[in-house]
């Protein structure tokens, strides 16, 4: 299976940038694993979206889209449960 390129919103690096360093690590690898596997064990789809995903990193949510004939995720947010679906 091909690797996926990842890119990263400014609104998600922001995001990132806001959280505790542990924290942001653990984002981090997981944000980096979804190169290997876009659509990993545990991932939901978004209603309403036809290629926006979410991922759970501990108390944190990652929404990306994956955008399957070019190899691109891009991460559009990072944050919390209460605040990044809005």
């Amino acid at each position: 299976m091909a690797r996926y390129d990842i890119e990263i919103s400014q609104t998600a690096e922001r995001q990132l940038k806001k959280l505790p360093r542990r924290e942001q690590r653990r984002v981090l690898a997981a944000v980096v694993a979804l190169g290997d596997e876009p659509v990993p064990r545990g991932s939901r789809k978004l209603t309403g979206y036809d290629d926006v995903f979410r991922i759970r990193v501990g108390r944190y949510r990652v929404v990306y889209s994956v955008a399957k004939k070019k190899l691109i995720i891009i991460v559009l947010k990072i944050g919390q449960r209460k605040d990044v679906y809005r």
